[in-house]
């Protein structure tokens, strides 16, 4: 009766804190000024959700290396800063192009003009006068600080850059040099003292990757290669605006239809699997929040998918289960061995999904890559609550006697308890 009870205990604990989470997580919550936002809120919805525009830009010079593969997206990702767009996705698709997702904004014209300029470095003078440009720096590197330990840019110019940042700053001390990317200022240091070696040190950076993304974007200066337009899409926004709350809905209907299946056809293991089901589907947005997910309407296909994948782990687990209880077997031996029997066929089914998965990532490009990537996501975190948390809830549920019958798991033959 002790362990009845205590089981009972857990398992209403562990269900009523499920569905708290699921709550919080869906609808998002205020608590004394201390807010946990929805899914809807964080969750970065892709152009096919919320419209705008995706531009493809390919390099034209060819045999192009990564380190310029890569320079270029960063300088791209500063210009696509410069519109003051938030939430954009810049990637690099293959070896020689990259691709610009951005949301709300439908003037694809004037972007990709904006976002195929060549670009130029400048340093500038509170008088507003040009100091120098890209050319005058000849090394730009990360750094720490051995004296304050924290990260900073060090500067090496060239004999002529040398010379004009002396100049520079001995008549601007005191004063702030800013250090502009297309009339953007990535930095403004203030000028300490005259610097007449040739080397200097910007502050300020608040991690050591913000310190080689500046690095990185000052040794670039100008676009290292040239590249154009390959292909330039706009999605309207009444059209995204109707394509999230209609793939909500087909995802809720369609979530619903299987929880119904699974209740009706296994009874209390199947009104087990829905709570474990719901449980995997709030973990698994969860986790596109925090790895930066870009959801779009394949992801949203994708995470269907691993649902019915979830399911479908719950439905061998069930099945050999009740072949275990007909040979004659006691329930909780049922059980135990019902997971052993299903284990092989579950992990070979998403080990191969999960290479399938990989293939579309790494050769794929754009909404392939989304989809990949939530079904990958999502298949490693449906076994997590397929062979354990599902498990754990069973075995409580024996515990309370809820499951000691046949019955529940639509057996129709009687067997002896100490079989």
């Amino acid at each position: 009766m002790k362990s009845k009870g205590k089981s009972t205990a857990i398992f209403i604990i562990c269900t009523l804190a499920i569905i708290l989470f699921a709550i919080v997580c869906f609808r998002g919550v205020e608590i004394g000024g201390w807010e946990v936002k929805s899914f809807n809120q964080t969750i970065t919805k892709g152009l096919d959700l919320q419209g705008g525009v995706s531009v493809l830009l390919e390099i034209t010079q060819p045999n192009v290396s990564h380190e310029d593969l890569e320079k270029t997206k960063d300088l791209i990702q500063l210009r696509v800063n410069k519109l003051g767009v938030a939430e954009t996705v810049v990637t690099t698709e293959g070896s020689n192009r990259i691709r610009v997702d951005i949301p709300g904004k439908y003037d694809s014209e004037g972007i990709v003009k904006t976002l195929s300029q060549t670009g130029n470095l400048t340093f500038v003078g509170p008088d507003g006068k040009v100091i120098l440009t890209g050319k005058d720096v000849e090394k730009a590197s990360a750094v720490i600080d051995q004296q304050t330990n924290q990260p900073v840019v060090s500067l090496k110019f060239t004999s002529e850059g040398t010379q004009k940042f002396a100049e520079a700053t001995k008549e601007f001390i005191g004063q702030k040099i800013a250090i502009k990317m297309d009339n953007e200022t990535l930095t403004d240091p203030t000028v300490q003292s005259q610097i007449d070696n040739g080397e200097a040190v910007i502050t300020g950076s608040g991690s050591i990757q913000a310190a080689q993304n500046l690095a990185g974007l000052i040794n670039s200066g100008a676009l290292p290669v040239p590249i154009k337009a390959v292909s330039q899409q706009t999605v309207g926004a009444q059209l995204g605006a109707t394509a999230l709350p209609n793939a909500v809905k087909a995802g809720i209907i369609g979530v619903g239809i299987v929880f119904l299946f699974m209740i009706l056809y296994y009874r209390i293991p199947g009104l087990i699997a829905s709570i474990a089901l719901t449980f995997y589907v709030t973990l698994v947005l969860l986790a596109f929040v925090e790895i930066g997910v870009t959801l779009t309407l394949p992801g949203i296909a994708g995470l269907l998918l691993t649902i019915g994948m979830a399911v479908d782990a719950n439905v061998l687990i069930f099945e050999r289960t009740k072949e275990e209880l007909a040979r004659g077997v006691t329930v909780k031996s049922a059980i135990k061995r019902g997971y052993q029997n299903a284990m092989s066929s579950i992990v070979d089914s998403n080990m191969t999904t999960i290479i399938a998965a990989l293939i579309l990532y790494f050769f794929g490009s754009g909404s392939v890559k989304g989809f990949a990537i939530t079904l990958m996501i999502g298949i490693i975190i449906s076994l997590f609550t397929g062979l354990l948390v599902t498990k754990f809830l069973l075995d409580l549920a024996y515990d309370m006697g809820i499951l000691k019958k046949l019955s529940a798991f639509r057996v129709k033959k009687e067997v002896k308890e100490n079989a």
